[in-house]
């Protein structure tokens, strides 16, 4: 046999070799070397590693956010009221030995053991609130203690918990009727109370209307009455003034007034003397 002939599967086998002995971790991934079955190592970063042809064994997780879509499911409220809650949480591999070890490197089993402790401690939170602190308070809060409840829990699987979520919250068709009954009882108790005090505003404001009205109609007249008196005492103070410099004419132009009005109505019958004052100036003698 040539030199060559032995020197070309030597060198196979030592790529061989040499290949079996390294092994990748990508930045996705966590990574366990096994020895003869036995974990022995888990902490790797992500890179090239080396192990031990055919004794060790490596085996690769996942090791970016999973979802955990959990069914929808029943509690019961502090009223004993049940409501139907959708939810689901993120999480992603922590301590992939202890994953391994507790749920066997299983996505499946880990949702199972997830999805129990995560209805444990929601049916915990809902029991002691009401409907009405379940709708109107902010989730924000609820969901920061479950994550404070849960996050030592799931790590005990080698779960690291990072989000919980509640999609929704529903009320059985049973318990919805009531409910609505109520809120909608509620509502008409509150519009009532709001229309009282409309109609209590309205009636303060139209009394105020109408007695700032009385009050200017009367300083209206009042200030009219005055404006009118003193008009006419100037009038009055016009005509003594005028008149008083010939009384004879003035005399003899309220006359003619005095006559311009008996005689305006021509079916009127007048009785008077002859020598009566009124007649004064029909008399030529004067």
């Amino acid at each position: 046999m040539s030199r060559t002939q032995i020197v070309l599967p030597a060198s196979f086998g030592l790529l061989m070799l040499a290949y079996m002995s390294i092994f990748y971790v990508n930045q996705h991934e966590k990574a366990i070397v096994f020895r003869l079955g036995e974990m022995i190592e888990s902490d790797f970063q992500p890179g090239l590693h080396f192990k031990t042809p055919i004794i060790n064994k490596v085996s690769t997780f996942d090791a970016r956010v999973l979802t955990l879509d959990a069914k929808s499911e029943r509690f019961l409220t502090s009223e004993k009221k049940n409501v139907i809650v959708d939810s689901f949480a993120k999480w992603q591999i922590g301590d992939v030995g202890l994953f391994y070890t507790t749920v066997g490197g299983d996505e499946y089993q880990a949702n199972l053991r997830l999805d129990q402790i995560m209805k444990d401690a929601l049916r915990s939170e809902f029991g002691v609130r009401t409907i009405k602190q379940l709708i109107s308070e902010d989730r924000s809060e609820l969901r920061r203690t479950l994550l404070d409840k849960l996050s030592p829990m799931a790590s005990k699987f080698g779960i690291k918990l990072i989000d919980i979520r509640i999609k929704r919250i529903d009320l059985p068709q049973e318990v919805s009727s009531s409910v609505y009954q109520r809120m909608r009882a509620e509502r008409e108790r509150v519009a009532r109370e709001f229309r009282s005090q409309g109609s209590e505003s309205a009636e303060q404001i139209s009394a105020e209307a109408d007695k700032q009205k009385q009050v200017m109609l009367a300083n209206a007249h009042r200030d009219g009455d005055n404006i009118r008196g003193r008009g006419d005492a100037k009038s009055a103070d016009i005509y003594a003034k005028s008149f008083g410099k010939n009384p004879e004419f003035y005399a003899f132009y309220r006359s003619l007034q005095a006559y311009q009005v008996a005689f305006e109505k021509t079916q009127d019958t007048l009785v008077l003397k002859p020598d009566s004052d009124f007649f004064k100036y029909f008399n030529h003698e004067n």
